[in-house]
């Protein structure tokens, strides 16, 4: 049986998406949010199903979804707004072929019996497409009001990445399960280093999920993080992206990405999969252009360079 991850890896380098499906951080819709009364950094989630179900249509790989359980104005990001795996059963439902991942659940600030159920949950609604990424957060305010301790959540990390990966041979007294139960192994990718160091991260998770950067700055991650974890676990980013309607655009470089052309774009995932990125998730916040108008281009001329017809 195929897992997700072998699913993302196939033909050796793959394109997904990071939600929301938005352009929320473009001039012109922040205008339009000021008029509609959302937060910075809450997105416009009127057509969330729609746009999903064009990914999923268009061939994109996977869909990854953020655990922000808590709207901070100092970030001022609210993600994708939706619970992570709520969520996560409504994308199992409306799509069908996408994989689906988090990036990535915060594990110190959840109880981790319910983080196995959710999980067990999604992956079993979604016919095995999930891929869980998991970190140890990164924003302090966070922890109080969980009743959860900031400087230990490393500890806390490590502990339910264990419980992860054995539940199911826990001894509760009374027979006690988690169901359902797990049809296959969890494909566990971890955001950061939770923590942790990095021979660590190597030998118990099954990949890497960077931060965004350039190829060039990529490079050395990814020969450090193979030669920690070997060379079948997988690296994988984000980036941020405003795709210009110019094909021949060139490419100029942003915070976390590049505005460009589809040519320049193909270019730039190109040096990603030579830096040795296995998986790259495109951020479209910062697009000018309506995000299914992108969606369409990127599914006609730049997925078939990649992913094949």
């Amino acid at each position: 049986m195929t897992t997700a991850l072998e699913r993302l890896l196939a033909g050796g380098f793959s394109i997904g998406l990071e939600l929301p499906l938005d352009n929320d951080w473009c001039a012109s819709s922040e205008a339009a949010r000021q008029g509609t009364g959302r937060l910075r950094g809450e997105p416009d989630i009127a057509q969330h199903a729609a746009l999903a179900q064009l990914a999923d249509r268009q061939g994109f790989r996977a869909l990854w979804v953020r655990d922000v359980p808590l709207y901070d104005p100092k970030f001022g990001d609210a993600a994708q707004v939706f619970e992570v795996f709520t969520y996560l059963g409504f994308l199992a439902g409306a799509t069908r072929n996408i994989l689906l991942g988090t990036a990535a659940v915060v594990l110190p600030l959840r109880e981790p019996v319910l983080t196995m159920k959710a999980a067990a949950t999604a992956d079993q609604l979604s016919n095995g497409r999930l891929l869980l990424g998991v970190a140890s957060g990164d924003r302090p305010v966070e922890y109080p009001v969980f009743g959860r301790a900031f400087d230990t959540r490393g500890d806390a990390f490590r502990s339910q990445v264990e419980m992860l990966r054995h539940w199911t041979s826990h001894d509760w007294d009374e027979g006690l399960q988690v169901l359902p139960r797990p049809t296959r192994p969890l494909s566990l990718l971890v955001a950061g280093l939770g923590q942790q160091s990095l021979e660590w991260v190597g030998a118990h998770m099954d990949g890497l999920l960077a931060y965004p950067r350039t190829p060039q700055e990529h490079l050395p991650r990814t020969q450090a993080w193979h030669a920690a974890a070997g060379p079948g676990k997988p690296y994988a980013s984000f980036m941020h992206i405003d795709l210009l309607a110019k094909p021949d655009a060139p490419i100029t470089r942003h915070h976390f990405g590049v505005m460009t052309g589809r040519r320049g774009l193909i270019a730039e995932l190109e040096a990603m999969r030579d830096a040795g990125v296995r998986h790259m998730g495109l951020h479209l916040r910062r697009c000018q252009r309506p995000v299914a108008e992108v969606l369409e281009e990127i599914g006609s001329h730049v997925l078939p360079v990649f992913h094949g017809h």
